[in-house]
């Protein structure tokens, strides 16, 4: 039996041996390497040449689609199926027969029907492999423009999703955003900016570069001492817009 190999990139242990589980119970399937940033994917695709990589779109170091980007000049590219958390509309271009997508919590089922697309395709040697990912890739750079309705979280090691009229504002923490809803608070894996254009903006405001607000659990506004708004939340929370939005929340209420 002519066997597929096999590199997995994912930086989350449990859904990396979860991936690594189902792939030895595939006898189509080798597993050659596994990584946990994409640094070291790139290095191990390049030295190891699998023809199918199951890869995490958000690690530390690259993200999957920088890893492809320094792929393309590399000859034939293998097969990608990619996994996320985060639920993009823009994931509908991997609704292809050559490269598809997995999101978490994904179960055996979902990836054993991705890995069959992909290896019906034949996997890397196939032009219409390069193409596709080429499409998926493509569509993903693109900034999406249909609004977000949930987002993946974890708590306490179970995952569920989170509509978005449930947020009742969102924090920057570095490379996390805060998620805060009902008195918890959700990280999540990436940058608040990635979260302003996909917002209602009728209900959704960026009071400052580190926070969004969800205006149907804004109690009232004041001004502070310099004259910038104090936005009270139902929470007790209180977050101080900048100047320019204060300006023009000001000029709202007129």
């Amino acid at each position: 039996m002519t066997t597929t190999r096999v590199l997995i990139a994912e930086d989350e242990p449990l859904a990396a041996d979860a991936l690594a589980d189902w792939v030895a119970q595939m006898p189509q399937l080798a597993l050659v390497a596994t990584c946990a940033d994409g640094v070291s994917a790139l290095a191990q695709i390049r030295a190891l040449r699998p023809q199918l990589v199951l890869m995490d779109i958000h690690m530390p170091g690259l993200n999957g689609l920088q890893v492809l980007k320094a792929l393309a000049d590399d000859g034939p590219r293998p097969a990608v199926i990619f996994t996320t958390a985060y639920d993009e509309h823009a994931l509908a271009a991997f609704e292809l027969h050559a490269v598809d997508y997995l999101l978490k919590p994904f179960a055996r089922e979902r990836l054993v029907e991705a890995i069959e697309h992909a290896l019906a395709s034949g996997v890397a040697q196939a032009q219409e492999v390069q193409e596709a990912t080429a499409q998926a890739v493509s569509a993903l750079e693109q900034a999406p423009t249909e609004p977000l309705t949930r987002v993946l979280v974890r708590d306490q090691g179970k995952i569920f999703p989170l509509h978005v009229d449930q947020i009742e504002y969102l924090r920057s923490d570095t490379k996390y955003t805060a998620l805060v809803s009902r008195g918890r608070s959700f990280l999540v894996r990436l940058p608040i900016a990635s979260f302003e254009p996909r917002l209602d903006p009728a209900r959704f405001i960026r009071l400052h570069r580190g926070c969004i607000v969800n205006l149907d659990f804004v109690d009232a506004m004041a001004p502070d001492e310099n004259s910038q708004l104090v936005v009270q939340m139902r929470d007790g929370s209180r977050i101080t817009a900048n100047r320019d939005v204060s300006r023009r929340l000001r000029e709202q209420s007129l």
